[in-house]
């Protein structure tokens, strides 16, 4: 455990870690299952279009999240933008700017105007005081994000659609596993996108799913996601690819039949961080409530600059050093890349939270590959920077200066 400044890499120190630290390594599930599944695969030679593995998929993942239809496609991104298409948005939705810039990019993508609305402070999430707000003629819906797992009122941002006439997607790239006053996320709005990339807790290699319970919905996803067809050589509508493979779905597969093991390690992870920084001045991380079902997938902690005098991006750059690859989840918001930030120059003055938040908060790793003994070590540094944050700062700025 480090006790000095200098003992810091950012110093010339010996850095913490002799390997790179990531927020999130990719989890394996039942490798054994996954190995015969693969061999199934190939001695079957189906390897795409609706095979048995992607169907498998569909049904558990709507059986676990209490959903009628499961759609599986090859990426979160694709299914943003087909839920999009599906729900015949246009003009402007109304989206959080603290956002993966997928959530912006899949409705620019199909000109249809983002409208940044400003977040919540403590929850991170679309204030719904804010999206009232926001609201135009032009507006035809929004998408509310479930950030970092911790679920966006659904039930208020419903009854805002509902009042205003409405389309209503969630992108839930981040709370798969989750819910919220008793039901999964995943069944919340028109329709609801889970992200499977690699990054994520619970992954199929690559892949997403849009979830709905309304018949007619599904059945237009379902086209759209296979070039519209109906039957053999029966296009009856426009379509894309946004097929999963087999490979991707039995990835999901050997990962459910770990899902409470990935779970339990982040929840342990995340405790521990919880005890560990309990105390250090400046440094808080965001809660998961009791009360609910949590993936505890990303360990966010918010950095008080007025406290420990020295910057979040300062901190990066220390942990960093350490290889310690924390994240400034989501620097710097959407509205300020591009397009956006050239469509949308003024955005910020209508964002003053999201424009605090993002300045200060940092996602830090956790995960299977990661170790309580680790994350003491991360938390010891964290606790050194807090304590002598404007001497380290003052040293830093030095030698950049140098």
């Amino acid at each position: 455990m480090k006790t000095s400044i200098d003992e810091l890499a950012v110093f010339g120190g010996r850095p913490a870690f002799s390997e790179k630290l990531h927020v999130g390594r990719p989890n394996v599930g039942d490798r054994e299952a996954l190995t015969r599944y693969f061999h199934d695969i190939l001695d079957r030679r189906w390897f795409t279009n609706k095979g048995p593995y992607v169907e498998e998929f569909e049904r558990r993942i709507a059986e676990m999240m209490g959903v009628k239809y499961c759609i599986a496609m090859c990426n979160a991104t694709i299914a943003l933008e087909i839920a999009i298409r599906a729900l015949d948005m246009k003009g402007e939705v109304i989206v959080p700017s603290m956002t993966f810039v997928a959530t912006a990019h899949s409705l620019q993508w199909q000109e249809i105007t983002p409208v940044f609305c400003d977040i919540d402070p403590e929850t991170c999430n679309l204030d719904p005081a804010a999206i009232e707000k926001m609201i135009t003629p032009r507006t035809t819906g929004i998408i509310g994000v479930h950030l970092w797992g911790r679920p966006c009122v659904p039930d208020v941002v419903e009854g805002i659609a509902r009042r205003n006439g409405l389309k209503l997607l969630f992108d839930a790239a981040h709370a798969f596993g989750c819910s919220y006053r008793g039901r999964m996320i995943g069944a919340f709005g028109d329709a609801e996108v889970f992200s499977f990339h690699a990054t994520k807790f619970f992954n199929t290699f690559e892949g997403g799913a849009v979830l709905t319970n309304r018949p007619e919905l599904a059945e237009r996803i379902r086209l759209m996601k296979n070039f519209g067809f109906q039957g053999y050589d029966n296009v009856i509508y426009i379509g894309t690819n946004g097929k999963m493979t087999e490979i991707c779905a039995a990835m999901g597969l050997a990962g459910l039949a770990r899902l409470d093991e990935f779970i339990a390690v982040n929840r342990r992870n995340y405790r521990t961080y919880e005890a560990c920084l309990a105390g250090v001045p400046g440094v808080r991380l965001l809660p998961y409530g009791d009360d609910e079902k949590q993936n505890y997938q990303y360990v966010v902690a918010e950095i008080d600059e007025t406290r420990t005098g020295i910057e979040r991006d300062m901190v990066v750059g220390i942990l960093h050093a350490e290889n310690v690859l924390a994240r400034r989840y989501f620097y710097p918001g959407c509205h300020r890349m591009e397009p956006y930030r050239s469509y949308f120059p003024h955005a910020a003055l209508l964002l003053p939270h999201t424009e605090r938040i993002v300045r200060r908060v940092v996602s830090l790793p956790t995960g299977t590959s990661v170790d309580p003994g680790a994350i003491a070590e991360i938390c010891g540094i964290l606790r050194l920077v807090s304590e002598q944050g404007g001497e380290i700062r003052k040293k830093m700025q030095a030698v950049a200066i140098r």
